[in-house]
This record gives C-alpha cells, structure tokens and sequence, in this order.
C-alpha cells in the first residue's frame, strides 16, 4: 500500500500571505512531513522492567516532561508518564521496537499512517503557535516537545532547532487539514512558503 499524503489536497507550493518586497529567508517555511515511522510507546503499569535499561536506535527512554531523546535518524518524545511517541526516518526500525520492547511490558502501536505532519521554519514560528495554543512557548527549548491545542485541535509540538526556530507539529490525521489551515491562516501575516 503506497503512502497518500494527509495534506494532499491543501498544501500546495508557492509564496502566501505578505511575502511581497520581502526577502525568501524572511518567509516561514511550511512543509509537510511524509515517509516518517511514527510509534507509540507505552509501558503498563504492572512492568517492572527498568525504562533506562530499554534501547532503541541507541537511544534511552527518560520519563521526565518535555524531554527529547535523538540522533540523526530517530527522535523520542516524552508524551507522558510511561508513554513515548517516537519518530524516525528508519521505517525498519519497528521491528527492532517489538523485540526490545516486550509485548508483556509495553503496548507498541505503529501511528505512521495516523498523523499528519507539519513542519515550520522561521523567525516568526512561536508568534504563529501563539496565535491559536494557550501553552507558554516562551519556555519551550531547543528538542523540547509538549501537547496542547491549536484551536481546539489536540497536537504534540517538538521544537527541532531554535537558531532558525523549527517546530513539527503531529496531529491526528483527520485534523490535519484543519490543523494545517489554522496555521497557514496565522501565518499570513508574515508570509510564508509552502514547500
């Protein structure tokens, strides 16, 4: 089965919003993210293997707020108490995720076809998240990520790089074209590209 985009029929290249008389680095950048795995980790709570002794991709499960485990492939949210959403450009990496985590111990759900995807990239991206999310980002770091709203729509932000700010926001996939439109809409003001 080939993959079908979740913002196939929205997203579309070019330059929106005020980006006349405006220099191509200035614009946010919009795209969205595809081929990625997408799994969902949760330990049951009568395991009692120890989560720093679980590795993946060479990455430790911490279970603390906010954190982000990562290397250059695979990225480990803490998506809270004993549940992780891990993401990955290694599609084959499932397997190795069902042999380490133990189906005695955790619940392992393969989300890839669940999520839509949306990455931002720019000066302006956490005057964008601001617009519609009653989290405060100004407290939100460098592989970081939380969950909150954006107009009411449950999404997960993980904030990839700070110098430029890069966010990619995970939403259900049947949100993610009014996700994606909420936040084409508050990007207009300070115009945006679409890649």
């Amino acid at each position: 089965m080939s993959l079908i985009s979740a913002l196939a029929n929205v997203h579309h290249q070019g330059q929106f919003g005020d980006f006349e008389d405006k220099k191509r680095d200035n614009l946010l950048k919009i795209s969205e993210k595809k081929n990625l795995l997408i799994v969902q980790i949760v330990q049951f709570k009568n395991s009692s293997i120890p989560i720093e002794s679980i590795d993946i991709d060479g990455l430790k499960l911490k279970d603390s707020s906010l954190n982000v485990a990562f290397n250059e492939n695979t990225r480990i949210l803490w998506n809270g108490p004993k549940n992780w959403l891990l993401v990955s450009s290694k599609k084959d990496l499932i397997k190795s995720i069902s042999l380490t985590c133990k189906e005695t111990d955790f619940a392992v759900t393969d989300l890839s076809h669940s999520r839509a995807v949306i990455e931002i990239e720019g000066n302006y991206v956490l005057e964008v998240l601001k617009k519609g999310s009653p989290f405060n980002f100004d407290i939100l770091n460098k592989n970081n990520s939380i969950n909150s709203l954006y107009n009411n729509i449950a999404f997960t932000v993980d904030l990839l790089n700070d110098k430029p700010l890069k966010v990619r926001l995970f939403a259900l996939r049947s949100f993610g074209e009014s996700l994606y439109h909420s936040i084409t809409d508050a990007s207009l003001e300070f115009g945006y590209e679409n890649r």
